[in-house]
């Protein structure tokens, strides 16, 4: 466990820990604990005891300079300092740690922004996906990754009217087995200690959101036995609904017919969203990494305007509008040059090669000066967090027909209202999109 900031609570004994920072202030503040006993039984967590419950007779406590001088004892005190200018510098709240010494599972909740939660009136003020990285991952990396998820979450809530502030939960750990209620109760325990709900993400079986329902907590949503199903085809609604409206604001009208699409990937979001295309009227070309996908969406829709190319050659077509629903990164300098569309929109998540808000902004007007339309993709790819909120807020009561009446209410007018104001503003509409954000979340 070198290099971990888990090193010192597991020498120490500790359990918890938090990383804070106030942007107002530029200030940091420390926390760290023992909060509960080493043979506490998590999976009687919300039977036997609860998230409030007080859990060990023999409590530590330890303020800020304790903290500090915790990490210098264990040499990291130049880690623990990178961890928190990574904070300052993405004006994050902090770090939210919880610690299972017996299973080694090491959970982080990277809380960019409550704002948009604090007077929601509910237990969540955080939303945020849950994914899983092995042991072995570099925990610096897994950090950057869910601090940067995180921010990102805090700007989609806002693109989605959702009144949840953003946050990323990451866990270090073994692969989770459906069976083991200690480990399910413990990571049910440490969400609802951080106030957020969630759905699973990357590395974890989606079903677990239906085990920590049935024995925890209703804080996890988008399980197999969700009332509203993937969230794959409302995205790929919201989407198609965003893209129309971009041909609306260009062209005055937002008629598909006799425009070409070109669809980069056919998962549960390319394949919905190739054939809300097909339905309005566009001719479609698709691609996937998987030759098979692609023949089988040909073979699906017989007779209709579509045709497959290999994955490698789909952004060197000729099309009005390119629409990646894959992997991100594809757009840098030499893709944005050789591209021949006229529209960017697409629902994969970070569409450009970017590290940092500023050089997504920069690749951004590379796009404007090639006569491009784009809007950064999680300004109008916010159906999935807003089906995951409809079953949070309403639970077997959500139903599809709702949601998707709030797509069709939110997306298309908050991508009319952000292309309109970055023209008034002369900027694109990525930068703009930001500017809301931004202005949004650290109002004084």
């Amino acid at each position: 466990m070198d290099q971990s900031i888990f090193a010192p609570l597991k020498a120490a004994g500790l359990t918890s820990l938090k990383l804070q920072y106030d942007w107002r202030t530029d200030r940091h503040r420390l926390y760290a604990a023992k909060e509960w006993d080493a043979d506490l039984d998590f999976a009687q967590y919300n039977r036997s005891f609860h998230v409030e419950s007080l859990l060990t007779s023999d409590a530590v406590y330890l303020g800020h300079e304790q903290v500090l001088a915790l990490y210098a004892e264990h040499g990291l005190a130049d880690y623990l300092n990178e961890i928190l200018e990574l904070l300052r510098g993405g004006k994050h709240f902090g770090i939210e740690v919880y610690y299972h010494q017996g299973r080694d599972i090491r959970f982080m909740c990277h809380q960019h922004s409550r704002r948009q939660g604090l007077m929601n009136k509910r237990h969540a003020t955080l939303a945020g996906g849950i994914r899983r990285h092995p042991l072995e991952e570099r925990e610096l990396d897994v950090i950057i990754d869910g601090l940067n998820l995180g921010r990102a979450m805090s700007f989609k809530n806002i693109a989605a009217d959702l009144d949840f502030g953003g946050c990323k939960t990451t866990v270090q750990m073994d692969p989770l087995n459906l069976d083991d209620l200690e480990a399910l109760g413990f990571l049910s325990f440490a969400l609802d200690h951080c106030r957020t709900m969630t759905g699973p993400d990357m590395n974890f079986p989606t079903a677990m959101s239906d085990v920590i329902n049935a024995h925890f907590s209703k804080s996890f949503t988008s399980g197999p036995a969700s009332p509203l199903g993937e969230t794959g085809k409302p995205t790929a609604y919201g989407t198609y609904l965003a893209l129309k409206e971009a041909v609306r604001f260009a062209e005055g009208t937002d008629s598909l017919s006799g425009k070409t699409v070109a669809v980069m990937g056919l998962g549960a979001v390319g394949w919905s969203m190739a054939e809300y295309l097909l339905d309005g009227g566009a001719r479609v070309v698709v691609s996937d990494i998987d030759t098979a996908r692609a023949a089988d969406f040909l073979a699906t829709h017989p007779g209709r305007a579509v045709e497959s190319v290999p994955v490698g050659a789909i952004m060197d077509i000729e099309a009005d509008v390119f629409c990646p629903c894959a992997i991100g990164g594809i757009l840098d300098e030499d893709t944005i040059r050789r591209i021949q569309f006229r529209y960017v929109f697409g629902p994969a998540n970070n569409q450009l090669k970017a590290t940092t808000q500023d050089e997504e902004i920069r690749l951004a007007d590379l796009l404007a000066e090639r006569g491009i339309l784009f809007q950064t993709e999680w300004w109008h790819n916010t159906a999935g967090v807003m089906c995951g909120a409809e079953e949070y807020l309403h639970g077997a009561d959500a139903n599809t027909a709702d949601l998707m009446a709030k797509v069709e209410r939110i997306v298309p007018a908050k991508t009319r209202a952000n292309l309109t104001q970055a023209k008034e503003l002369g900027i694109t509409p990525t930068e703009n999109a930001y500017r809301t954000c931004v202005d949004t979340i650290y109002q004084r």
